[in-house]
């Protein structure tokens, strides 16, 4: 289960800064969570300041 960003991200950058994998990367619009290398612990999801990170 990898987490998803929603449209709630205003593309500040906290989460990519904290992932251990270097998951998360800026998209068109807002970050992304790359799924295959996502590990599932929750530190972006906490780091969030908006609270767009959601558990798929």
């Amino acid at each position: 289960m990898a987490y998803v960003i929603t449209d709630e991200c205003i593309s500040c950058g906290a989460c990519a800064g904290e992932c251990p994998v270097e998951a998360i990367a800026e998209g068109d619009s807002k970050y992304e969570i790359n799924a295959d290398a996502c590990i599932d612990c929750g530190t972006c999801e906490a780091t969030c300041p908006t609270g767009a990170i959601k558990a798929e």
